[in-house]
């Protein structure tokens, strides 16, 4: 073996710790610009400034580091929230939901999604992702009532929690009608917690 004589060995270049947000945001922004069949890993290493192998040492394939950007994005503009309450917790996450789908950015992920996910299965299955995990953030904030004594309903169901007001959004989107502002979250709020909370029955 021959000696080092002391000198370390060089290493490669130290990784970017901005790499990866910048990757996922160039991909959504692809993404809304060209949809999934348009967006490509060369597009997006170029327009992140990376080379193709930072991203496959990420992200196998297309579709995982799509679906992990947009959840990400959804992350990011509606986070989960845990205010003491799930009335509380409802009304700030319609807030934030309206806010966002009233944006023009949000506006044209809603578009993107209504179009893509019914041309590409493996569009659909993105949108499914995200779905999926918001649905799974409302089941945690139903425990999380429960846990504290609120008089949560046994049938209360997440999944409807969640793709109800998606409806909305995606119905609003197909027949271009102005999304619901954001000053209509307390009454949407309401209307969903009739649904959760076990609520006194009023003497006739």
């Amino acid at each position: 073996m021959e000696p080092n004589h002391g000198v370390s060995p060089r290493r490669g270049r130290p990784r970017d710790p901005e790499a990866e947000p910048r990757i996922r945001r160039y991909a959504v922004q692809l993404l809304l610009e060209r949809g999934f069949e348009g967006m490509t890993v060369d597009d997006v290493a170029e327009a992140a400034g990376v080379g193709k192998a930072t991203i496959y040492r990420r992200w196998a394939s297309k579709e995982l580091l799509a679906n992990d950007a947009m959840a990400d994005l959804f992350d990011l503009e509606i986070p989960d929230a845990d205010t003491g309450s799930i009335a509380g917790d409802l009304r700030q996450v319609y807030r934030v939901a309206l806010a966002f789908a009233n944006s023009e950015y949000g506006r044209a992920m809603i578009r993107l999604a209504v179009s893509e996910a019914n041309r590409d299965e493996r569009s659909a299955a993105i949108y499914r992702g995200v779905l999926e995990r918001r649905i799974e953030m409302t089941r945690q904030a139903l425990e999380r009532a429960r846990a504290r004594g609120e008089p949560i309903k046994s049938t209360a169901d997440p999944v409807l929690m969640v793709e109800w007001m998606a409806g909305v959004f995606v119905i609003r989107a197909l027949t271009g009608q102005p999304m619901p502002p954001p000053e209509d979250a307390d009454r949407l709020a309401d209307i969903t917690l009739r649904a959760v909370l076990e609520l006194p029955v009023s003497e006739p």
